[in-house]
């Protein structure tokens, strides 16, 4: 298991068929077949492996999906969490969620999100802190408030995929 993660810009229609999904098989489908089938640039942004340290920089340091203060916490796992079997995750942000994470992840700077990954407690981090590790999480996380920002301005939905 690759555990990449990706978040994805959808339409009402497509959040309406992602909430109305009778499993985790047709939701997964979902995701793969359509959504992920017409990922590009301009709907899609990759953090790689780098979601995790970037999820617990955002919010208390664990992957606790509740875990730190709203809206940043709310950039990976904040939002409502789709799937009920851990193997795939597919969490699914609002507009109006977008909008409020956007605004937030604006006011992020390297400094900032430097200091959170060498003061907060990665407890269980699957990988080692260092300046190799740090450099790849912020290299994963450039582009990610502009992506958030676009997304905002068109007023569109946006989920969080990853797989364990």
């Amino acid at each position: 298991m690759s555990c990449l993660g990706v978040h994805f810009v959808i339409s009402a229609e497509q959040a309406t068929r992602l909430l109305k999904a009778k499993d985790d098989e047709e939701l997964v489908s979902i995701v793969q077949e359509e959504i992920e089938e017409a990922m590009d640039d301009d709907n899609s942004f990759q953090t790689d492996k780098a979601w995790d340290a970037l999820h617990r920089c955002l919010s208390d340091g664990t992957l606790n999906v509740r875990g730190g203060k709203p809206p940043l916490n709310k950039t990976f796992f904040g939002g409502k969490v789709l799937n009920t079997e851990a193997d795939y995750f597919v969490v699914l942000l609002t507009p109006r969620e977008v909008q409020s994470v956007a605004s937030a992840l604006s006011k992020v700077s390297e400094d900032w999100l430097r200091k959170r990954y060498e003061t907060l407690n990665f407890k269980n981090y699957q990988c080692e802190k260092s300046a190799e590790d740090w450099e790849y999480s912020w290299s994963n996380f450039r582009g990610l408030p502009e992506f958030f920002k676009k997304a905002a301005k068109a007023e569109q939905h946006v989920i969080f995929t990853v797989d364990q």
